[in-house]
């Protein structure tokens, strides 16, 4: 008797917005840009390639109240594609598609079943003798969705195999807003099989009696969603067991790439290094395309030249990469301080002097601290609330931000005294 299979895919985000304000390099921008359509035709080509009976999806196909007709003419060439494969399809709506006008107004095939905002169920059908399978969903009524939904399903039907899909915040996950809540113990006492989770954007999976699965987002869309992004193949064994297979499907992967620059004195063991650090994190990569955000760190004699020369640096480490193939630089952040001198106290060096002054006397007074308070407090009033909560979560996360911009502050300045002086001595 063959098994039943499906997968199960969420926030797939269709045409979703760049995030990042960093991706100012038009090939990288349309890579990023064009990147979930290309997902999507993998996640389709991966239903054609293991004849799976269902495609599965927990919510935010789309990203807001989207109406582009290019959206949509895509969205029916795909899901034609599993129709003509007799693949059944299942879609919710989450918070982020509970008002797109694309899935109330296309015309889907029949092989297309759309979850409204009342609980529904539908038997799929199988060879005789074969135990039942019924695929339960709710759709978001609009994008706010306070309370848990678990309620409003239908009960599980007594001797079938219950899938449900769901678009909730669960448990709770950092970055992610509260939408749905509903705890795991409550979903795994549900008498369902397997649930079929969206929204949080990192995957999880809880196997058992009741299978459990958020598969994450399937494309990264900046370094905040880093990592492989994948989605779920499930079979559904003949004794009712289940086998959880991920696949990663994610063409562009965001990664942090760290290089320790700690004792370089010479801007081309750098460069080497920066490459080198590249091509490591590029053989770790599972996905088609790395893009990086490089942390270049340590105490070096450099430390002020990187700071001073940061743009020159992003466009040699860009070199680097195209030289590598399939390699990104997103963005070059220098974390870089110039190494502790033996006595510090014996310095002539004036930049030296400086920067003990600007360390002991005037970051570290108390009225700096003050005057430094305002203006963060000002700059922090003009952000969003939970940009807010993030970079100052409480009074000691505003004085770590505020020690945190000073330093910086100081190192930039010196940095730029550094650069004065070599340009003055040429």
């Amino acid at each position: 008797m063959s098994a039943f299979r499906f997968v199960h895919a969420a926030d797939i985000h269709l045409d979703s917005p760049l995030r990042s304000l960093a991706l100012r390099n038009p090939e990288l921008a349309e890579l990023i840009g064009n990147a979930s359509r290309q997902v999507f035709v993998r996640i389709v080509d991966l239903c054609l390639d293991e004849r799976v009976d269902a495609l599965l999806l927990a919510g935010d196909l789309y990203d807001g109240d989207q109406t582009s007709m290019k959206t949509a003419r895509f969205l029916t060439e795909q899901l034609g594609r599993l129709h003509a494969a007799n693949i059944r399809v299942f879609i919710i709506r989450g918070n982020h598609d509970a008002l797109s006008k694309i899935t109330k107004e296309l015309v889907l095939p029949d092989s297309v079943t759309v979850f409204g905002q009342r609980a529904d169920a539908v038997e799929l059908s199988r060879d005789r003798g074969a135990q039942p399978i019924w695929v339960h969903g709710i759709s978001f009524a609009k994008p706010q969705v306070p309370e848990s939904l678990l309620g409003k399903y239908k009960p599980p039907v007594a001797g079938a195999i219950n899938i449900g899909l769901m678009h909730t915040s669960l448990d709770g996950a950092a970055g992610h807003d509260v939408y749905a809540p509903c705890s795991t113990a409550h979903l795994a006492g549900s008498g369902f099989r397997y649930w079929a989770l969206g929204h949080i954007h990192k995957r999880s999976a809880t196997e058992g009696a009741c299978a459990i699965v958020m598969p994450g987002i399937p494309q990264g869309r900046d370094v905040g969603e880093s990592g492989p992004k994948s989605v779920t193949l499930v079979s559904v064994l003949a004794d009712g067991s289940l086998s959880l297979d991920e696949r990663v499907v994610s063409m562009a992967q965001f990664e942090r790439v760290a290089v320790d620059a700690s004792g370089l004195a010479d801007w081309r063991q750098l460069a080497a290094r920066i490459e080198s650090a590249l091509g490591e994190a590029s053989d770790r990569s599972a996905s088609d395309h790395l893009v990086a955000r490089l942390s270049v760190y340590g105490a070096t004699p450099l430390a002020w030249t990187i700071r001073r020369d940061a743009d020159l640096l992003h466009t040699e480490a860009e070199s680097r990469a195209a030289a590598i193939g399939t390699v990104w630089i997103e963005k070059l952040e220098a974390n870089c301080r110039r190494p502790a001198l033996v006595d510090p106290a014996d310095s002539s060096d004036p930049v030296e002097v400086l920067r003990r002054t600007m360390s002991d006397e005037i970051v570290g007074s108390e009225a700096f601290r003050a005057q430094a308070q305002i203006i963060v407090d000002s700059l922090l009033d003009q952000l969003p609330a939970e940009c807010r909560r993030v970079l100052a979560p409480d009074e000691t996360g505003l004085a770590l931000l505020i020690g945190q911009l000073s330093d910086e502050g100081s190192e930039e300045v010196l940095a730029r005294l550094t650069a004065a002086g070599a340009e003055g001595a040429r």
